[in-house]
Order: structure tokens, then sequence, then C-alpha cells
């Protein structure tokens, strides 16, 4: 009997494979990071090709760290970095460019004509979106309004597109060998171009972008079987049942399964997304309106997201381009030099503002600094830097959903930090909560999966599974609370406008 679920998380950063069991637990892990292209200014790139033999290698890595067979998993589930755009062909398998990763700026103009004398707000009551540079749609557009002749491969019907979760099923279940060419509601409602209501895509928006409807995905559930992997690898015949956005899979690893529940996960940037059940809640204060998951025929659950562009990716930064820190594990260390932030601030809008300010003429800085200032500080603004973000997203949260958030369930890599996650707790003035299972993205596309071949019978046997950790309570006095909150804020107006419309 199969007593194993396996997970592939394809994130922004790296891709690896982790096996769980039937508790929930992690049995085993395998993990390759991968290469981040940046061509230009706020141009991010990634070789999909890398990423498929990554994907590829971390699987059979997992499986022989554990002494595992296809026989032992009993169904593989998906999940992955959102809004990355990729166009390839379906005849060839072969990318016409490289995936354009969500954090890429270079659809500026073509989101700026787009919108016209409607504005950002233009699709927002079909979609939930605002139009940005983060979702996938202009970015399809630009591929084949600038690599030559992919306009026309498309409209002939050879070229395919899908954010990096139909990739990889795709060469999963055959690649041009009858590659199944499905997406989930999750990663298509990422696209801005798919009908929040009727989880179908939007002909009229797609024609608004010139993007050929032959080219996208069929939407399935977010949990059913939707073909076996027909690789000649070690998974080969098993079923491949689950497919999740990664912060969806996030929130249903953390069991925020009811309305009302919420959740941040600390990964390349931070995304807090909150369980509206059935309901569709539009925001009128910056926030997204998305699809949480769809399991199987139950009807689709929503969420309002808050997301933040840079936060983990910040401490990279922080490593390999000032080369502060030779690893990224240093950082709370060198936080913990220094008692507060002297009174400095670091606002990484390196791929603009996402929310609740939407702005993408807005780039990095660094203020409040004095001879005073040192390594420490600036290790610190940076983790400040992300709890402040999430303040302003839980803010806007509250006032959408009319319900003050008690607790924040945590989740991600950066949640080892003791340091950012004691500030967060104060900065918010309410608990932090840890799982024991802190990777919970992987874990929800697990459960996805599982759920689909009965491994897990229902949403129950995920709520038992999880466990607490870990619990920070808030001890800053509130004075002190506002007056950090305040230095943020006014921080951040001084990134405004960084950008004009000619650069």
């Amino acid at each position: 009997m199969s007593t194993y679920i396996a997970a592939i998380d394809q994130g922004t950063t790296s891709t690896r494979c982790m096996i769980f069991d039937h508790a929930g637990l992690v049995h085993a892990v395998d993990q390759k990071e991968h290469e981040q292209i940046f061509p230009q200014s706020g141009w991010v790139e990634h070789n999909a090709v890398e990423i498929w033999n990554n994907t590829r290698s971390v699987v059979a890595g997992a499986l022989a760290n554990a002494d595992l067979s296809a026989s032992d998993i009993a169904a593989v589930g998906i999940t992955n970095q959102r809004e990355t755009a990729l166009v390839w062909d379906r005849k060839t398998g072969e990318p016409v460019y490289n995936a354009i990763v969500w954090q890429d700026t270079r659809t500026d103009k073509i989101v700026t004509a787009l919108g016209g004398s409607e504005g950002a707000e233009k699709y927002k009551a079909t979609t939930g979106l605002p139009l940005a540079t983060y979702f996938s749609g202009p970015k399809v557009k630009w591929i084949l309004d600038n690599v030559d002749g992919a306009r026309q491969r498309a409209e002939a019907g050879d070229l395919i597109f899908g954010n990096m979760d139909a990739w990889v099923l795709w060469n999963m279940t055959g690649g041009v060998d009858g590659g199944l060419h499905y997406t989930d509601p999750t990663n298509a409602s990422r696209t801005m171009l798919m009908d929040l209501d009727t989880l179908t895509w939007d002909k009229d928006i797609c024609a608004d972008m010139t993007i050929p409807m032959s080219m996208l995905p069929e939407i399935r559930s977010s949990s059913e079987v939707y073909g076996r992997d027909r690789e000649r690898g070690v998974l080969a015949g098993v079923p491949i049942a689950g497919i999740l956005g990664d912060q969806q899979a996030a929130t249903f690893g953390q069991a925020c399964l009811s309305p009302g529940e919420a959740k941040n996960t600390y990964g390349t940037g931070n995304f807090v997304l909150l369980n509206t059940g059935t309901e569709k809640v539009m925001s009128k204060n910056g926030l997204l309106t998305t699809v949480c998951y769809k399991i199987g025929d139950k009807p689709t659950i929503y969420a309002l997201e808050g997301s933040i562009a840079v936060t983990g990716s910040l401490v990279q930064w922080l490593r390999d381009n000032l080369k502060l820190i030779s690893n990224a594990s240093e950082i709370e260390a060198m936080a913990r030099e220094v008692e507060d932030n002297g009174d400095t601030y670091f606002v990484p809008a390196f791929s603009g503002l996402f929310a609740p300010y939407w702005r993408s003429d807005a780039r990095g800085a660094i203020v409040g600094l004095t001879r005073f200032n040192n390594r420490g500080h600036i290790a610190r603004a940076a983790l400040e830097a992300t709890a402040y973000q999430t303040r302003e997203v839980i803010e806007a949260m509250n006032a959408d959903s009319g319900v003050p958030l008690t607790a924040l369930k945590v989740d991600g890599g950066m949640v080892v930090n003791e340091l950012l996650m004691q500030f967060q707790s104060d900065i918010l003035d309410v608990d932090v909560v840890r799982p024991q299972v802190a990777e919970t993205t992987a874990l929800g596309a697990a459960y996805a999966a599982g759920l689909a071949v009965g491994f897990w019978e229902s949403e129950d046997d995920i709520r038992t599974n999880w466990a607490e950790d870990k619990r920070w309570t808030p001890d800053m006095d509130p004075a002190q609370r506002d007056k950090l909150y305040k230095g943020w804020k006014k921080a951040v107006t001084r990134t405004f406008d960084w950008v004009e419309g000619d650069d």
C-alpha cells in the first residue's frame, strides 16, 4: 500500500520535492536553486528548461533520500510560483523566451495602455485584480509583441502558455507526446484573464491583450486526478492529483479552511491570505480578490490577499549584491548587534510597491541614515521592513473584512528568525503562531493531491494534523509601536514617483 504523498514545490528561487506521511510530517526532501536572470533593470527571468531539469532531479533525490519507489507514493501534488509566465511550442516543447517572473516590471507601459481612461480598475470587477505588472496576462502579451515570429506561431495554434504549474504538469504527463495542458483556478485567477465567478477565460480581456485563447490551458479543479506521470523516471505511473498556486497551497497547508482564518507566508515575498468562504469579497483597500481553492466538485472558496513583493529576497540581496552576509541565516545575529533600527528604514520597492499601494513607479530606498548607523542597523531595518509591510496589508484586510485579526498563522523560510517573529507580533499587537511544519506550501499541495485519491478522507483530517510549534506575544509599548510605524509610513512616501513615464 502507498503510504506517502509527494509534493513538487516549484518556487521563485528553487525547486524542491517533499514527501509527507499521513500525519502531514516531512519524511524526505530534496531541493535545488535555479539561476535568477536580470537582463535589464526591473527585468527578472528564469530558464524554464533548467527548472524542469531541476524538478526531475529533486524528485529522484527525495525518493532516494528516503529509499522509496513509485509504489510508495499514492499521488503527487504541484505548487508553484504564481504569475510567472511561460510560452512554449506545443510541438517541440521549447520555450520561445525565458519565463518572465512575477517580480518583473517590464510590462508597465502595456499595463498603462490597457487601462486607458478607466485606469487600474478596468478589469477588477471581473478578475478581482488591479491592472499591474505583477500578473501573467500582460507578460504573455509582451512575449507575443517582442519575440520574433511568436505572434504568428501563436495565432497558428503552435504556442501555448502557462504559469509554472502548467509547465511542470505538461512535461510530467508526456510533453510533446500528449502532455496535459491544464491549470487550476488559483493559478488561472492570477493571470488577469479569468472570470472569478465562472472560473472560465474571459474572451473580451483576452482580446484586449491580443492573446489567442488557443494558448490557454484548460481550467480544472485544485484537487482531482489530472493524469499520471509518464516520465521514465522514478514516479512513472503515479497519479498527479493536486495543483495550487504557492500562497493558496500555504493557506490550505495551514488549515485556514474556514471563513475568517488567515495566514502569512514569509518567502521571496510575503503573502497574507484571508479565507472568505464562498463569498467573493471585493477589496476597497488595495487587496486582491482571488480563488483560495476548489476541491473537486465542491463550491469555489475565495480569499482576500495582500501581496508584498520583496521580503526574503531582500535578505538574499544583502547576501548576493552587497555581500553584507555570506548566508541568509546570519541576518538575525547581525541585526541583534544593535538595540533598535537607529531611526533607519529600508523600503525594498525593487519591483515597485504591491499591496496596498500598487505603485509601479516606486523604487527601493534606505532613509534616515547618519554617521551613527552601521551594518547592524541596515540588517535590522531589512528585517523590520517585512513586518511593517505585513502590518499595512493586515490593516487593509481588517478594513475590507470588518473582522479584526486576533492571531496570525505564519509559515515559510523566514519564520525561523526569532527576532523577526517577535517584532512582527509587536508591530501588529497580536499573537504570531508558527506551526510544527513551517513549510506549508508543499504540504498544501500534498493535501490537495491526497484528498483526490482518498489518502486523506476530508478536510477535517487537515485540521487534525495542524499543530502549534511556537507562539510570540506582543511586548512593545504602544507609544513606541506608533512611533516606529509612523516612521515607516513616512519612509514609504520617499519611494514614490522615482520612475517617470519617459524612463
